[in-house]
C-alpha cells in the first residue's frame, strides 16, 4: 500500500518553481530549500515571509 501523502510532500520543490511561486529570487528560493528540506509547509511559510 503506498501513501499518497507521504510522496507529494516528502519531495522539495525545485527552486525554480518556488521562486515563481513566491515571486523572490531564485537565491533565496535555493537558500529556504536548503534550511527547511522536504517540509514544504515550513518553506511556505517562509517563502511568504521573504516575498513581503
Amino acid at each position: 500500500m503506498s501513501d499518497k501523502n507521504t510522496s507529494a510532500e516528502a519531495k522539495p520543490y525545485e527552486p525554480i518553481a518556488f521562486a515563481k511561486k513566491h515571486r523572490i529570487s531564485v537565491e533565496d528560493a535555493k537558500a529556504i530549500i536548503e534550511k527547511h528540506g522536504a517540509d514544504r509547509k515550513s518553506a511556505d511559510k517562509e517563502g511568504r515571509r521573504v516575498s513581503v
